[in-house]
């Protein structure tokens, strides 16, 4: 009896062994299976997450864009970019002193350039304005600093930047040392096209000429606005159909005591304050300081200022971006905007001392208006040492601000930022210069680009 129980023993622990083995196959076959779907759950999400890391970090690569190698550019002369359909048009001065014309194609991101006058001058001073002509023709000027002559050229063809007529001059300009510097064109749609050309004439003064042929020829050159024995400084803005807005100092902040900043704007053959004042007739120029509205009284305050830019809300109100000097090494950036009664002017940041290392205290790392929505400032302030660049966004005239970095951790200098005008959402919205500057006559930047 004992026997046959041992033996039945037996074949039930054989017969759980066996129970046993297969049970740990099932379990060891699905958990093979399972660990391979595992495996290839995480290999999928791996390369799902890496491929879509990698089109993010293109769209970052996409949005940051090299105009070019070599370029710089000043501040008094514009505009120095501008749109027109689905290109950007960019003028630039090499560090050799060539005058340059590039174009960025929104659509197809390629970048071309063409050289209009080699070596012209080292100088940033030197750099051209722009001109979308109403045919789409392309005109761009530019001079010497204090140079003999104001050149321009057109392209041969719209909207293209690889045949140009031959470089002709604007020969007019007032008697002076001054010669040439600083060109601003606008053409205005409601004077039948007319052509009128700002620039720093001869006896220092705002100059300016017109043209009613598309600028084959020019009138007599006469000065806008005067202080006499000064330079005053002027920046320029138009809606391109009737108007066109002013901003102008007393003159440089280097040779003068106290330097106010200044407004009027131009309408049909008359020139006016803010609030639609009438000062004088287009024939009884030139402007003084006090026919013109103050917006900012440096004899007051103390302390003095530079213009930065100029534009003008969707009610057409100016706005201008400037900035004060209380000591040189606190530069301030400040907004001031027409409310429709008065002027709305605030601080926008503290931006550093001057980005120039030799001759001049105030030259700021620079401001520009979105002029297609100048509640927007793009500006460059110092930051531990480097010039950055920031956006700065007002909803309520300058009371209040947002910001926002465009630049970051920088090991060079991002100075002069500028919006190309008549630009939209989907191109690029703000340029600079990115590298060595030292002054005005040594430089060694590239021309960085973003798209907002």
């Amino acid at each position: 009896m004992s026997i046959k129980l041992k033996q039945s023993e037996v074949e039930q622990k054989f017969s759980f062994k066996k129970i046993n083995l297969v049970i740990r196959n099932i379990v060891q076959k699905k958990l093979f299976r399972v660990l391979v779907v595992v495996v290839v759950l995480i290999t999928t999400v791996f390369f799902l997450w890496h491929n879509f890391l990698n089109k993010k970090i293109q769209q970052v690569v996409d949005k940051n864009i090299e105009i070019t190698d070599d370029g710089a550019w000043c501040w008094f002369q514009s505009p120095s970019a501008v749109q027109f359909k689905d290109k950007t048009y960019v003028g630039w001065v090499k560090k050799n002193g060539d005058i340059m014309i590039g174009v960025y194609d929104n659509i197809t991101k390629n970048i071309s350039s063409t050289v209009l006058h080699p070596g012209l001058q080292i100088d940033d001073h030197a750099a051209p304005s722009i001109l979308i002509r109403e045919d789409g023709k392309i005109m761009v000027f530019y001079s010497a600093h204090v140079g003999d002559n104001m050149f321009y050229r057109v392209s041969v063809n719209s909207e293209d930047i690889s045949s140009w007529d031959k470089e002709k001059t604007v020969n007019t300009n007032m008697e002076g040392i001054w010669k040439y510097t600083y060109s601003n064109p606008v053409q205005l749609s409601k004077e039948s096209g007319k052509i009128y050309l700002f620039w720093r004439g001869g006896n220092g003064e705002p100059t300016f000429s017109a043209s009613t042929d598309g600028g084959n020829s020019w009138s007599e050159a006469r000065n806008l606005f005067f202080v006499s024995g000064e330079r005053p400084y002027m920046k320029v803005s138009s809606n391109g159909t009737d108007k066109i807005y002013f901003t102008f100092t007393d003159g440089h902040p280097n040779e003068v005591d106290n330097n106010s900043i200044y407004f009027a704007y131009y309408q049909k053959g008359s020139f006016y304050k803010a609030d639609g004042t009438l000062i004088k007739s287009i024939n009884d120029l030139p402007l003084t300081p006090t026919d013109v509205d103050m917006v900012y009284d440096s004899t007051k305050s103390g302390i003095k200022a530079w213009n930065w830019d100029i534009a003008f809300d969707k009610k057409g109100f100016p706005i201008i971006v400037y900035a004060i000097f209380p000591t040189i090494n606190d530069h301030r950036y400040r907004y001031a905007h027409w409310n429709g009664k008065s002027w709305d002017d605030n601080e926008i940041t503290p931006a550093g001392g001057s980005i120039d290392k030799i001759n001049e205290p105030y030259y700021s790392g620079g401001a520009t208006l979105n002029h297609e929505n100048p509640s927007v400032v793009f500006l460059s302030k110092n930051i531990n040492g480097i010039n950055e660049i920031e956006k700065w966004s007002t909803q309520n005239s300058g009371f209040n601000w947002n910001s926002e970095n465009i630049t970051s951790k920088s090991v060079k200098q991002n100075v002069r930022p500028i919006v190309p005008r008549n630009h939209n959402s989907d191109s690029l919205n703000v340029i600079w210069m990115n590298g060595e500057y030292t002054s005005y006559t040594k430089y060694d930047t590239v021309l960085k680009a973003k798209f907002q």
